[in-house]
């Protein structure tokens, strides 16, 4: 007989609805103060949001990003981010990298004495690298950066509630997207209180979130859809109860695994993508907990026609046959 590794057992009844009040009234007061610190704290801004200067490294040697950021350390000048560059036109002795230095006081760029400094500290550690470009990137470019960011974050809140209300009902869009606005003001809130730096890989991060939250909120609502069909008479509540049971072992496997990969990347992969790995992980934990207890309690408490069997053209239903 083959193994089965069962982490969750057959035919749980957890009643997750228990606490709905309370539960939905913390997360209420979580997106409330997350808007607080957003405010009181702000964010706190990476080189891609703030401006600063880009210096591109080449030299005969292989790159030793530990080092160069070793030597740069002594100087003070804040946010530094050194990346390797790949290019498979590269020569073989070609090693390119790139060292972003966030802008000073609001400045337009670092100041000539400020790299000339950079440029003799990495020569101490490497005599045959060169510096072949020095680029700048002016607050302004940052801010048109930051409002493509929220415009981005924005239009995939909307597609993801207009799917929802395609394949389901108006309620079960609603749901979601106040799910989805509450995983995104928690998750900017603790960047926010701990100023994480936030940069463009945060925004993937964010967008990651949404999508891996709306799939486990679908899942559930599909489940939902089929026993509202099955259980005509049973009331809302004890369905939804019945639904995130029937799919709770898919959640715990799903976000287990998701988790332990990202333990992986938290133990080895360094600080230039530890705000990304965070704020992934954060968000798989918060994105769980209110596809139960954030967007099934607003379809709970604005209730759903329970005959699917018959089309209402204001329902939102006409697309509901359509496999997701």
């Amino acid at each position: 007989m083959a193994f089965r590794l069962k982490l969750v057992p057959d035919n749980t009844r957890i009643d997750f609805f228990r606490w709905q009040f309370a539960t939905f009234g913390i997360s209420t007061l979580l997106a409330v103060l997350s808007i607080v610190a957003l405010f009181v704290f702000g964010l706190n801004f990476g080189i891609d949001f703030r401006g600063g200067t880009t210096i591109r490294t080449e030299s005969t040697q292989a790159v030793d990003v530990g080092a160069y950021r070793q030597a740069l350390q002594p100087l003070n000048l804040g946010d530094v981010a050194i990346t390797q560059v790949y290019d498979p036109t590269f020569r073989p002795d070609q090693h390119v990298a790139q060292v972003r230095i966030s802008a000073q006081a609001d400045a337009e760029a670092i100041t000539p004495e400020t790299i000339e400094a950079v440029e003799t500290a990495l020569r101490a550690i490497d005599p045959a690298i060169t510096f072949p470009a020095v680029e700048s990137v002016g607050p302004k470019v940052s801010g048109e950066l930051v409002m493509s960011a929220v415009y981005a974050v924005l239009a995939s809140l909307a597609a993801i509630s207009f799917y929802i209300w395609l394949r389901f009902e108006w309620q079960f869009a609603l749901g979601a997207l106040v799910s989805l606005v509450h995983d995104v003001l928690i998750t900017l809130g603790i960047f926010a209180v701990f100023q994480i730096k936030f940069d463009l890989t945060t925004i993937a991060a964010l967008l990651t979130i949404l999508g891996y939250s709306i799939n486990d909120t679908v899942v559930v609502f599909d489940r939902l859809r089929e026993n509202l069909i099955k259980y005509k008479t049973t009331p809302l509540r004890d369905l939804m109860n019945l639904s995130v049971n029937e799919t709770l072992s898919r959640t715990v496997m799903t976000s287990g695994t998701t988790l332990i990969a990202l333990l992986a990347l938290v133990l080895l992969g360094g600080d230039v993508i530890r705000g990304f790995v965070f704020a992934i992980t954060f968000g798989i934990v918060i994105g769980t907990y209110s596809s139960i207890y954030v967007a099934k309690n607003v379809v709970l408490w604005l209730g759903v026609k329970r005959d699917w069997s018959k089309k209402e053209p204001t329902a939102g239903t006409q697309f509901g046959d359509i496999d997701a």
